[in-house]
């Protein structure tokens, strides 16, 4: 569709024509038109509100995931306990693990990812819009199918690692609770998929002109590598996931030992698997966290290229450590030996990161915002967890200590402190942006200081109870192991993180929304998301930037003397302001994708086939409600390709008094629709010129040929046309 400030008519030949041939567009092939209300949310491409939905789901999800987490602390705070039940407890466990690594951690960084990267690297979307949407759409439908197996006969209940033969004979695990395991984390496997080819596809193909890969912002680069991760790790426990899937629906014994299977088989699955997910789940922190040092500490990421290529490196490295997670199965000597050394070895890109986070802050002026509190915590907290990790590449060490609590401890450690914590920074950093509001630093800072210490209270004890011999996947303990003193403490830790949990809630939906609107770069920030008015627009950049340089806004901004020291220049003030003005005006056209809502038609129909394979089992109808799934994949797909490019055309437009930007405040995610930022709407009403106004504007996004944003008032000279961002859309 054409996002513009109402022009006098928008009726072109090109439309024209194009309704010529395709005759009626009021059939079920025309494109919805709201971008406003509950549908405009459902029938969303745009990538802000994509991100903010994503991101959202996942809170939701952690919320959840953390009410399990309470129930288990509750069940062990003392010996004996009778909170849960064995196979309660079972339940619970498998499905807390499962929930805060595939509906947490994975999709709150894709969310991010969402929102920001298009903004980091100058583009106006994705490269597939409609495959955004199905990504998130599938991601939905395949958390609520795994916990709508608590309504239907019990949750899955083998660990959220699945270990076969217990999970794959169904007489170990007899019920469908891991069979809605399979398949709920087969759609997991199609969202995650989905959303990383197209971030992938938009960071390599879309950056804006002059952004070579060494300019682009370090949250975009471990993005691009995590996302490349998943592209290649997904397969592998989609493999895992259908063996299992035929071994426990069709006899088949892939992991059968009785019958020639073998048991080993899904752990090297799995694993192959799941330690690359370890850097697809941290790797996007590692990013978010680079990108507030610098901002708060008032000097550039020390060692950026470094930074880049040790993200790199630890990507690549994370292939090969999957060993470690199994030196107790009895590999031998050589296989053992070979894994420790690739163990110890991916520690120094690792360290690597770690010093030159410690040397960002060396010296800096630095600002103890929340997000700044979150981002030093991480690097201690994930200092820690990696620290204790190095421990397990030693195999006498890890033989000891892998089926005990001193593990559980450890890989909090990394995903709580490190995920977690960098996740929690990036929304007080970001908050500003995508709402146009700041969150209450006060109560940001209880927030910080409370999940700090009930994060210590909770698994710093795990290290003494796995030293002292607490085995980890048990339901109670006798009291004669004297386990309960430290088990009591993590409890009490773990409500304190609760409780921080809560003032979140409080400052996000109570406190925040009466403040004040902020400008459009709040921090005084570095990379170009804070060039544009917060919220953003829905098309991003009235005009694609020319980027010259690494932090190329904050090269606008300042400059440094002969000692070094930050120099304010000439035009700071007019930049900074130009931010709030960088809009679209009256009559300039920005091509952005329509609507659409056969994404989340394709999705359910996903959702619909794997109700079939659980439901009706035994009488042979799953066949047919999956059949029914299949032909609704089919029908969505169909329409998603038959689909018109464009809107339907309106042959009349009423002449508007004022500019006013059609769907204003949409695009930006959430926060309160119509607004504009003061100074976008102050800078239009007084009809001062905008960036982009005498030197026409780019039809799309990506790295088209877009020209250089000159400040308010000068002459920009022509742009080139760029590529049109419909995309896939």
């Amino acid at each position: 569709m054409a996002t513009v400030l109402e022009p006098p008519e928008v009726v072109t030949e090109e439309a024209e024509a194009a309704e010529a041939a395709w005759g009626d567009t009021t059939g079920f092939l025309r494109r919805p038109r709201s971008t406003e209300g509950f549908w405009g949310w459902v029938m969303t491409v745009d990538h802000k509100k994509l991100g903010v939905l994503y991101a959202a789901t996942a809170f939701v999800f952690f919320i959840i995931g953390g009410a399990e987490a309470l129930l288990i602390r509750l069940q062990l705070a003392q010996p004996n306990g009778h909170i849960l039940s064995a196979n309660q407890y079972n339940q619970i466990f498998t499905m807390h693990g499962t929930t805060m690594i595939f509906l947490v951690i994975m999709p709150m960084s894709v969310g991010f990812a969402n929102y920001m990267v298009p903004l980091q690297i100058g583009a106006r979307d994705v490269a597939f819009p409609r495959m955004n949407a199905f990504s998130y759409w599938t991601f939905l439908f395949g958390g609520i199918f795994l916990y709508s197996s608590f309504v239907f006969g019990g949750a899955p209940n083998g660990g959220w690692f699945g270990y076969a033969p217990n999970t794959s004979i169904t007489g170990y695990l007899p019920g469908r609770g891991t069979d809605f395991w399979v398949f709920g984390l087969l759609l997991l496997g199609i969202a995650s998929t989905a959303g990383a080819v197209n971030l992938v596809i938009t960071i390599i193909n879309m950056r804006a002109p002059g952004m070579g890969l060494l300019r682009m912002p370090i949250f975009s680069w471990m993005t691009l590598v995590s996302q490349l991760l998943t592209v290649f790790a997904m397969p592998i426990i989609t493999v895992a996931l259908f063996l299992l899937m035929f071994d426990r629906n069709f006899g088949s014994n892939f992991f059968n030992p009785a019958a020639g299977g073998d048991p080993v088989l899904w752990q090297h699955l799995f694993w192959l698997f799941g330690h690359p997910e370890v850097y697809i789940l941290i790797l996007p922190a590692m990013g978010l966290v680079s990108e507030i040092l610098p901002v708060f500490a008032r000097k550039p990421l020390f060692g950026y290229p470094v930074m880049v290529f040790s993200g790199i490196a630890i990507g690549f490295i994370g292939w090969g450590v999957w060993v470690h997670h199994m030196f107790a199965v009895g590999l031998g000597p050589v296989a053992v030996s070979a894994f420790s050394v690739s163990t110890m070895f991916i520690a120094v890109p690792t360290g690597v990161k770690i010093f030159n986070w410690i040397a960002t802050l060396w010296g800096g002026s630095l600002r103890f915002r929340t997000a700044m509190l979150f981002a030093i915590g991480f690097i201690v907290m994930f200092t820690i967890g990696g620290l204790s990790g190095v421990t397990h590449a030693l195999s006498p060490s890890d033989r000891q200590q892998t089926d005990t609590y001193y593990v559980v401890a450890h890989f909090h450690y990394v995903l709580f402190g490190g995920s977690i914590f960098g996740l929690f920074g990036a929304m007080y950093y970001w908050w500003p942006k995508i709402f146009g509001r700041m969150l209450n630093e006060t109560l940001g800072k209880w927030h910080f200081w409370l999940t700090f210490i009930g994060f210590n209270l909770t698994f710093g004890p795990m290290h003494i109870l796995g030293l002292q011999g607490m085995p980890r996947r048990i339901y109670t303990y006798d009291q004669s192991l004297h386990l309960g003193f430290w088990n009591l403490v993590a409890t009490i830790g773990a409500f304190i993180i609760a409780m921080a949990v809560l003032v979140f809630i409080y400052n996000a939906l109570v406190v925040t929304p009466k403040t004040a609107l902020v400008g459009a770069d709040p921090w005084d920030a570095r990379t170009l998301e804070w060039s544009i008015p917060s919220p953003p627009p829905e098309y991003n950049f009235a005009e694609i930037p020319t980027v010259h340089s690494l932090d190329d806004y904050w090269h606008q901004k300042y400059t440094e003397d002969e000692d070094g020291r930050l120099v304010r220049l000439p035009n700071y003030e007019q930049v900074r302001a130009a931010s709030d003005t960088n809009v679209a005006r009256h009559g300039e056209p920005v091509h952005m994708p329509s609507p659409s809502y056969y994404p989340i038609i394709a999705a359910f129909g996903l959702l619909v086939i794997a109700y079939g394979m659980i439901l009706g089992h035994n009488s042979g109808i799953n066949y047919l409600i999956s059949v029914i799934g299949a032909v609704i994949v089919l029908g969505g797909l169909y329409g998603w390709g038959l689909e018109p490019s464009f809107e339907p055309v309106e042959l009349e437009h009423a002449p508007v008094e004022q500019p006013a930007l059609v769907g204003a405040g949409v695009g930006a995610g959430a926060g309160a629709p119509g607004e504009l930022g003061a100074g976008a709407a102050g800078a239009l009403d007084a009809g001062q010129s905008s960036p982009g106004e005498t030197g026409g504007l780019p039809g799309g996004n990506g790295g088209g040929n877009g020209g250089r944003r000159e400040p308010p008032g000068t002459d920009g000279g022509e742009t080139p046309e760029s590529p049109s961002t419909e995309g896939d859309g």
